[in-house]
């Protein structure tokens, strides 16, 4: 069976509460490459990581499911903290570093999904659209930007990054959020007719 190639990012998700702290691996394109791989469906990741333990434990968390990781070197891996406060309110703090050295799509590859964070922020995004331009012609291609404004709030600027990724893609993954936030003068038709055209 031909492996699905993931690209985008892993990152640790750290959760600050009145009673301690806490940390996991996180990123929805990890997740996602985890969830094929558990599915049968093998899956490698394009990423960034840290040598760091924060790096090991994301390498611990998706070789556990059998993920083959093909990571770009950073000097620390990226960190997603949440501070819980005493009246349950979050407050969300980033430190992402999103490069990746040049991905090779080989032949056979049924899919390859890219997606968050890893879609829209440079210099990686760059290395993002052309591992699709580039793909084999009959690897499919899903997107999924799951737009986080704190981290990229110039609309502008995502919609220039994201509309390319739409054009190679055959399935975007949409919610109404994110469709909200990038089109907010459309409705959920008119995106929807958008992206079809």
């Amino acid at each position: 069976m031909d492996t699905v190639i993931v690209i985008g990012e892993a990152l640790v998700d750290v959760v600050d509460r009145p009673e301690g702290r806490v940390e996991h691996p996180g990123g929805s394109p990890m997740n996602v490459a985890v969830g094929l791989a558990r599915l049968g469906r093998p899956a490698r990741l394009v990423c960034a990581l840290g040598d760091d333990d924060r790096g090991a434990s994301i390498r611990a968390h998706v070789g556990a499911s059998d993920v083959e990781v093909d990571a770009t070197g950073i000097d620390r891996t990226s960190t997603a903290v949440a501070t819980i406060g005493e009246d349950g309110g979050a407050s969300y703090e980033f430190d992402l570093d999103w490069r990746l050295d040049p991905v090779h799509v080989p032949a056979g590859t049924p899919l390859v999904h890219v997606g968050s964070i890893g879609a829209v922020l440079e210099p990686g995004a760059r290395a993002a659209l052309e591992a699709l331009r580039v793909r084999p012609v009959d690897a499919l291609v899903s997107v999924d930007p799951n737009v986080r404004p704190s981290i990229t709030p110039d609309r502008d600027a995502v919609l220039a990054t994201l509309e390319p990724l739409f054009a190679e893609a055959d399935v975007v993954k949409l919610s109404d959020e994110d469709a909200a936030w990038l089109w907010p003068d459309r409705s959920v038709d008119q995106v929807l007719d958008g992206l079809l055209a």
